[in-house]
């Protein structure tokens, strides 16, 4: 049964990285959001891949500063909060059950405190400086 898990966490975590990786060139696909889904699962699923992300490009570029020190830019959250409350949207709309009709407004109270309150928003150039910083140090 671990095992199983294990095999489930490292499939949805490529995924996620592919998919992810799409999203870096085309818009539409929303990088931080399935970046940061691989990372958990990879994370979950093995210290052999959880290692190799951490060490891509992609993770060091999109994620790092994220996990390093809670912030993001306002495109960033802006761009994570409206497929968060898309995927929201279309669950509360298509499903007809009481507790999903009150589970999905909850969730996008949280969301919403969660990316105001708790995740520092910095400006692009902010960004770019603290990566630099990084870079160099």
């Amino acid at each position: 049964m671990k095992n199983i898990k294990k095999t489930m966490y490292i499939t949805i975590g490529l995924i996620s990285f592919c998919l992810g990786s799409i999203g870096i060139i085309i818009p539409v696909l929303p990088t931080t959001p399935l970046l940061l889904l691989a990372s958990y699962c990879f994370a979950k699923g093995s210290d052999r891949f959880n290692i190799w992300f951490i060490n891509t490009k992609i993770y060091k570029e999109h994620l790092k500063g994220f996990i390093e020190d809670k912030s993001m830019t306002l495109k960033e959250k802006l761009s994570i909060v409206s497929f968060a409350y898309t995927m929201l949207l279309i669950t509360f709309f298509t499903v007809d059950k009481l507790n999903v009709k009150i589970i999905m407004p909850t969730c996008m109270i949280i969301i919403f405190y969660y990316f105001k309150f708790v995740i520092k928003t910095i400006s692009e150039e902010e960004k770019i400086y603290k990566n630099n910083l990084k870079k160099v140090g």
